[in-house]
């Protein structure tokens, strides 16, 4: 997603021609919101089950810790808001996908396109050097593999980078690191829309108007749902089998063209003009969460 990121801004002074643009926006409105609701194909709620009440307590504790400083960094640092919200779903969950995600449930704003592209890239880089310290972390506190695991896919953002950090410790913390990876991504629709009723309450405070839930929320839970059925419905296994293979592909591939087309409508100046506060949010972000979890795997038993 990154190198498509790039290749995005690079192309952004061909890009700004009008005839390009109701592409552009094609692509950040409706591609962006099919991905993201396919990515429910990609969660089985019996594998999250497995985790246990204790571990789930500290990943939700971890994530909510992970928002609220997001927000309170953003304002800290007289920041957008929404800036916050950004940092902070794209650290509390998964990096990219829920930073796109959060994207379509805020308002507009200036600079708002090159707010979203900092954060990937930032989360990116940031994940780059957890995978390589947090294995170190885990090994100075004395954490076993489960645990190490635990640790692992609670705190690192992309989900290559828990791969690789995880199974780098050893196979069983590879496993328990994908596991609460996966959980962290299946919370992604709770946090996204729990950011889009934030903003959108307060922009209808005057108004009697609802908050409308997005199509795309409702089509992720209901291919979670799905794909977590075949254990329940075994005659369901042989369509999954053969449904679920093309549809993640075709996630895959509506994330990357969505987030090229995030990079063609942003400029790189505009980008290296944002200076060391937009930094500082997303490190202060990622710090919390390695804290919340870290702090609260010594406590647990």
């Amino acid at each position: 997603m990154v190198i498509a990121l790039v290749i995005g801004i690079a192309l952004n002074p061909l890009a700004r021609q009008r005839p390009f643009q109701p592409g552009i926006v094609f692509c950040l409105k409706t591609i962006l919101r099919w991905a993201v609701a396919l990515l429910g194909l990609r969660i089985a709620l019996g594998e999250i089950a497995a985790l246990g009440l204790m571990t789930a307590i500290l990943v939700v504790v971890a994530m909510v810790a992970t928002l609220a400083a997001g927000f309170l960094l953003a304002r800290l640092f007289a920041l957008e808001r929404a800036y916050g919200a950004l940092a902070g779903a794209g650290t509390a969950v998964c990096g990219a996908s829920p930073t796109i995600a959060t994207s379509i449930v805020l308002p507009d704003y200036k600079g708002k396109e090159m707010d979203v592209a900092f954060v990937v890239v930032a989360v990116n880089a940031l994940s780059t050097v957890a995978m390589v310290v947090y294995p170190l972390v885990c090994v100075w506190f004395g954490f076993d593999a489960q645990t190490a695991g635990v640790m692992l896919g609670a705190t690192i953002h992309d989900v290559a980078q828990v791969v690789g950090a995880g199974y780098a410790v050893s196979e069983t913390a590879g496993n328990t690191a994908v596991i609460v990876k996966l959980f962290r991504v299946f919370l992604m629709l709770p946090v996204v829309l729990a950011i889009g009723w934030l903003f959108a309450r307060r922009a209808m405070a005057s108004t009697a108007a609802k908050v409308p839930i997005p199509l795309f929320a409702i089509v992720f839970v209901a291919l979670c749902a799905l794909n977590s059925s075949a254990d329940a419905f075994p005659a369901l296994a042989p369509m999954l089998a053969w449904i679920r293979p093309p549809l993640i592909e075709a996630s895959t591939w509506g994330l990357l063209i969505a987030i090229s087309a995030l990079g063609l409508g942003t400029s790189l100046t505009a980008i290296a003009a944002l200076g060391w506060r937009h930094v500082a949010a997303v490190a202060g972000t990622t710090l919390v969460l390695l804290a919340v979890v870290t702090a609260g795997l010594a406590i647990l038993p």
